[in-house]
């Protein structure tokens, strides 16, 4: 029963919500994510705030824009690309085996 609960709550801030891309350097490197956050939330300021947070100085904003629909079908199935060279990346399913 809990499980329901939890996947009702995330299935409704999914409808409430829009997938940002967001386009940043760490350390000098580009990197992707892929963000959900509130309609109505400033995407810009919210995630330069969770960059800094982060990562301080080693990170810089490049741009935020709204996903297309395929980019957010593959964020809701867990579809993109991973990369092993992000802090926050893991290596495919495949490599993590050797």
């Amino acid at each position: 029963m809990e499980l329901r609960a939890r996947d009702t709550a995330v299935a409704q801030f999914f409808r409430s919500s829009k997938v940002w891309v967001v386009d940043y350097t760490y350390d000098g490197h580009p990197r992707r994510w892929l963000k959900a956050l509130p309609r109505q939330a400033d995407a810009r300021a919210d995630i330069a705030a969770h960059l800094e947070d982060l990562y301080g100085t080693r990170a810089r904003l490049l741009a935020v824009r709204e996903a297309t629909p395929d980019e957010e079908t593959q964020y809701i199935r867990g579809d993109l690309p991973k990369n092993v060279f992000c802090p926050t990346g893991r290596a495919p399913a495949a490599r993590r085996d050797r």
